[in-house]
């Protein structure tokens, strides 16, 4: 994993001073090498962070040049499928000087074009800067496992891994987007190709970048999108079904363990990790795991269930003990998280990043199954609930209850979103059971004198996938938002922040189809609780008896109590009382705070709104 950072311009750029201190501000991403490269007319400049995991010899170094081609890249991530690409390269007559992913996805695009995209198996966020037609192109992976920040101003283009780095430009702004906030407080992220400062964007999954320097033109198109589901498909046997997951998890593993660099497993006990495991042990005699204690917290511990598939598959299982977390870390965890998300969770990640790296320097996790194969408990809710309750009228019963909720139960009642969710269209819509603020909430919330619209439903409602299948859309709408804005941002940042390269087989794109084009939704969760029923089918064939394929432990704290009490909730009232240039009602904040004292559901919601107000202060955003 590395990190990236580029600017390219009409004409030449004067004012380098900021360029290397911006690319060492994301050391943590890649601290084995760095480069720095520049066009001979100036108007180009790439600079790179390397944590070498392919090819660890100097032949890997960033950015990396093809001088007769006038070819350059930079590029984060993995090729998982690498090798095969090479050996096709070398048939046409290519030839390599180094044995790096690197390489091959140079010579792909000098082999094919932009059309290289179609062909890689990765995570990846990269640039390549053409001389001869004095374009730039830039590209992200289909699931959005790597970031890429960019802005366009005064004819040029700067982009990097990290919002960090662009804001070690001086005389790059610092202010809030107010769309991208009211979508942050609603939501728990910024979502597309939207950024929390004005001025930027985010490349979103899945699309490529044209920058021509000649005219300053900009081009974003997306490359690839998820399949329509094929309905001739729900009368393929379950037995057709199973076989294939098998082979594509078995070969996605397998590709991802490869590397030049100890490798080990993230094994929580749960469905997605063991299966990875499972596959894992087949394709190597020494398989690596590690499953991270929380002392003091039972209910969290994954221990004995990790322990039971380290036990059967006989992996050199490593148990790991966690810090106690204070809040002391939350002022690091906004400054490293450069967009914020509301989700707490990233507090554990961080622990165990740190943990993990002690002993290697690639992780193979879970992410993904739960989007992919309906793994979420709101996936079998959906589905009780149109079919139970989406008969009754819209207008006469179920949008007065709505409103009724929204109205008059206080922010965090327990039930309060589900209630609001009753007014929801259940043929086209989704009901909005996981926003934070509603919008009633927001207005109370953002103080008067700061001006914010507030757009986030319509923007999530916008969002919403078109599919006549109420579980279609939900697993749609979390792979397309959820995964890429919240659960992959903090797996990447809390990973990163200690140089840990975590790969996720799950989302290799092979089985990403598969899922949605060929998997029913009753396949997937019914309305009686059951969710991941074709994966969990595998763990009956390749697991242990004894394993427990109900439970659903999430990566996650007890937040609620520690801001009942003690220094987590000195420090969060400190942080959101204090001083007088914050963005949010004192007298509304403390209700929340009052409120969490009572019992309420907020926690997160306070989470979020402290690590927004550090990471406001850390960059100095107006």
């Amino acid at each position: 994993m590395c990190g990236i950072l580029g600017i390219a311009g009409v004409n030449p750029l004067q004012n380098r001073s900021w360029f290397i201190n911006a690319r060492d501000k994301m050391f943590h991403r890649g601290p084995d090498d760095a480069g720095e490269w520049w066009s001979h007319d100036g108007r180009v400049g790439l600079a790179h962070r390397r944590l070498s995991i392919i090819d660890l010899s100097p032949l890997g170094h960033q950015p990396m040049r093809l001088e007769d081609r006038g070819l350059s890249i930079i590029f984060n991530g993995e090729i998982y499928n690498y090798a095969d690409l090479r050996n096709d390269l070398i048939k046409l007559g290519y030839t390599f000087r180094s044995n790096s992913d690197t390489e091959v996805l140079l010579w792909a695009y000098m082999a094919w074009g932009e059309e290289c995209l179609v062909r890689l198996n990765g995570m990846f966020a990269f640039a390549i800067y053409d001389e001869q037609s004095q374009k730039l192109f830039l590209a992200r992976d289909r699931a959005g496992e790597k970031p890429l920040f960019y802005r366009l101003a005064n004819s040029s283009l700067q982009f990097a891994s990290e919002l960090k780095a662009l804001l070690a430009n001086p005389a790059n702004p610092r202010q809030i987007q107010t769309e991208a906030l009211d979508c942050y407080l609603g939501m728990g992220f910024v979502p597309g190709d939207m950024c929390i400062l004005n001025g930027y964007n985010k490349l979103p999954p899945a699309h490529a970048m044209r920058f021509d320097l000649r005219n300053a033109q900009s081009k974003v198109w997306q490359y690839w999108k998820l399949p329509e589901l094929d309905t001739v498909q729900e009368h393929f046997s379950e037995g057709l079904l199973l076989e294939e997951l098998e082979s594509l998890l078995e070969d996605s593993v397998s590709k991802q363990l490869i590397a030049d660099v100890p490798v080990g497993i993230l094994l929580s006990g749960g469905v997605d990790s063991s299966l990875v495991t499972a596959m894992a042990v087949r394709k190597s005699p020494k398989v690596k795991t590690f499953t991270i204690r929380f002392p003091g917290y039972g209910s969290y511990d994954e221990t004995e269930h990790a322990r039971l598939i380290a036990n059967h598959f006989q992996t050199e299982h490593i148990e790991l003990t966690a810090e106690e977390s204070t809040a002391d870390l939350l002022p690091l965890l906004a400054k490293q998280f450069d967009e914020p998300i509301i989700d707490s969770s990233m507090i554990p990640s961080y622990l165990v990043s740190k943990l993990i790296r002690e002993h290697c320097t690639v992780a193979l996790g879970g992410d993904g199954g739960d989007e992919l194969f309906g793994g979420y408990g709101h996936h079998s809710r959906l589905i009780w609930l149109k079919k139970r309750l989406g008969l009754l009228p819209r207008n006469l019963v179920r949008q007065p209850i709505a409103k009724f909720a929204e109205n008059l139960l206080p922010l965090g009642f327990k039930g309060r979103n589900w209630l609001q969710g009753l007014g929801t269209d259940f043929e086209h819509g989704l009901p909005q059971i996981a926003f934070y603020f509603d919008r009633n909430a927001r207005q109370r919330l953002v103080r008067s004198d700061f001006s914010m619209p507030l757009v986030s439903e319509k923007i999530r409602q916008n969002r919403v996938p078109n599919s006549n299948d109420i579980l279609q859309r939900a697993t749609r709408m979390d792979f397309q938002n959820f995964l890429p804005e919240d659960i992959l941002v903090k797996v990447d940042r809390a990973s990163m922040l200690y140089s840990l390269e975590v790969r996720a087989p799950l989302l290799d794109y092979r089985l990403i189809e598969f899922a949605f084009q060929k998997v029913p939704s009753s396949f997937k969760a019914n309305e009686y609780g059951e969710k991941k029923i074709l994966l969990k089918k595998l763990c009956a064939k390749v697991l242990p008896p004894q394993f427990d394929k109900k439970r659903k432990q999430g990566f996650s704290i007890p937040l609620g109590s520690w801001l009942q009490k003690g220094n987590w909730k000195d420090s969060i009232h400190d942080i959101l009382l204090s001083g007088n240039d914050s963005f949010f009602d004192k007298k509304y904040v403390q209700s929340l705070l009052d409120g969490q004292m009572k019992g309420r559901a907020n926690s997160e919601r306070i989470f979020g709104l402290a690590l927004f107000e550090l990471w406001r202060r850390e960059y100095g955003v107006s």
